[in-house]
């Protein structure tokens, strides 16, 4: 890995990458650097290791030439500090937003989502967009006529979904933190994959307005990839919050996560499982699981293997009703914005036809009966938190995808979206019910595959626990002395620049 850019250094990168997002804030406040320094060398850093891992759709120059230019609150706690914003999900006044799609390419916003309004109030410098998978729907970034985004532990193997570039920038230490998006597990499965921490939060923390539905806001949430515990803590105390008029509650906890990760959780009961109904881990994956699950309680937490009492089967079956009926209507709204009545076979990739010929004719009795599904199985859940205050799952039960392994991506020619979905709950069988009962789950890099690549390892919470998760993660942080990953690093990353 090369790096060919002329511009000098702010910082060697072993030093860049020794500081998270609020240690380089605290040098910007400081006056040891600038914002436009620390945006140069973040730009440098990507134009070095994008040609590798191809995590970035654009970069602002602007923006990195002036921290402030484009509303970002320099004062705030991020204190300027630049920030990649998937190309999905929140817009940015006049930037393009293409969605990883060929049926976009050239869209630009005229208006900040309420979201980009609280990341730049927050201080953060929106520099660039990173890849995403068409339309999110997806479980890679993976198409050769848009783009391919590849794994920095090895870029043989494909960084999953969607989140996929903000995650393989965080994981080859580019940047600190980077937005996500997950409406199935689209920051917690990209991080898992790429060796970084990824936080599904609570439903009613960040908002969707103006321009996405709250049809689908049920299940989708937005929020941040980074290296440290403190730096997602920082992000959700700084972006919490509903636009006036959005149609569900938004929660405040009484003390910032902040603070809460400053002391360690009480004793807690965790329960561990990975053999939820028709799906399971690999005997691998399950043996880290174990180790992972002896690691908790070497701190001091009572651990037993208990699977909540679910009926998977029909939770699932609930999940793949939403998501086809709930895509259909996204890509109902692409089609009216350019007055089409259905998707061009050139610009949508074959799956996300299928899916939208699946779920477009969906009825509301359909619907309903769905509904109830999800009422039956967040209760369920709700009634395991009764007596467990986290679970413990590994983020994904099976092996990460090499490159071109098409049974998963919506380039794939299989006829049916319902065996399509099928296939996906096998892969990614622990994150979606998180997003279907609005819970919490936080994907932690403390586990390896069999050959080498990162594992994530994911702790849940009922409603409203995100805290002791953050408070949790953050006990764990110092334990390992912040060495997430067993101290590697992965193949493309900043410290190996020359």
């Amino acid at each position: 890995m090369t790096d060919t850019i002329d511009a000098s250094l702010t910082m060697s990168w072993d030093e860049w990458y020794a500081h998270d997002g609020l240690g380089l804030a605290q040098l910007i406040r400081a006056g040891d650097v600038t914002a436009e320094e620390v945006a140069a060398q973040a730009a440098r850093a990507i134009r070095a290791v994008n040609p590798e891992i191809c995590g970035v759709v654009e970069v602002f120059d602007d923006a990195v030439a002036d921290s402030a230019g484009h509303g970002t609150n320099t004062q705030g706690p991020f204190a300027g500090l630049p920030f990649l914003m998937k190309d999905l999900g929140p817009t940015v006044a006049g930037r393009l937003q293409e969605q990883g799609s060929l049926y976009l390419k050239g869209n630009r916003p005229e208006k900040d989502a309420f979201l980009t309004t609280k990341i730049k109030q927050a201080g953060l410098n929106i520099i660039g967009r990173s890849t995403t998978p068409e339309f999110g729907c997806c479980s890679s970034a993976e198409n050769p006529a848009v783009y391919v985004t590849r794994n920095p532990w090895d870029t043989g193997f494909t960084s999953c979904g969607s989140s996929a570039g903000s995650s393989v920038m965080v994981g080859a230490g580019v940047l600190p933190l980077a937005h996500g998006t997950d409406g199935g597990g689209s920051i917690r499965i990209p991080a898992g994959c790429c060796g970084a921490i990824g936080l599904k939060s609570s439903r009613g923390t960040f908002s969707i307005a103006p321009a996405n539905s709250d049809f689908s806001s049920v299940v989708s949430t937005q929020g941040c990839i980074s290296r440290t515990v403190r730096d997602t803590a920082a992000f959700v105390d700084s972006c919490r919050g509903g636009a006036p008029g959005e149609f569900m509650p938004f929660w405040h906890p009484e003390t910032p996560f902040l603070e809460q990760i400053q002391n360690d959780p009480r004793r807690l009961k965790i329960a561990v499982s990975h053999e939820w109904g028709p799906y399971a881990a690999t005997p691998h994956i399950a043996a880290e699981l174990t180790r992972v699950a002896e690691f908790f309680e070497s701190l001091g937490h009572y651990v037993e293997f208990v699977t909540p009492k679910v009926d998977f089967e029909k939770a699932y079956a609930a999940q793949t009703t939403c998501y086809i009926s709930n895509f259909a209507q996204v890509v109902n709204n692409l089609l009216r914005m350019k007055g089409l009545d259905t998707p061009p076979e050139d610009l949508f990739e074959p799956m996300n036809i299928r899916i939208w010929e699946q779920g477009k004719d969906i009825s509301y009795t359909t619907r309903a009966d769905m509904q109830l599904d999800f009422n039956e199985t967040a209760r369920a859940f709700g009634a395991a938190f009764q007596e467990w205050d986290i679970l413990l799952t590994p983020t994904t039960a099976r092996e990460t995808p090499t490159i071109g392994t098409t049974e998963y991506l919506t380039t794939t020619d299989n006829p049916s979206a319902l065996d399509w979905f099928e296939n996906l709950w096998g892969f990614f069988a622990y994150t979606p019910l998180n997003n279907l009962c609005g819970t919490p789950g936080m994907s932690l890099p403390l586990a390896v595959h069999a050959n080498g690549l990162p594992l994530g390892m994911q702790i849940h919470a009922a409603q409203g626990n995100d805290g002791l998760l953050l408070q949790l993660a953050a006990q764990v942080e110092r334990a390992i002395e912040g060495k997430w990953n067993q101290g590697r690093l992965p193949q493309v990353h900043v410290t190996k620049l020359g």
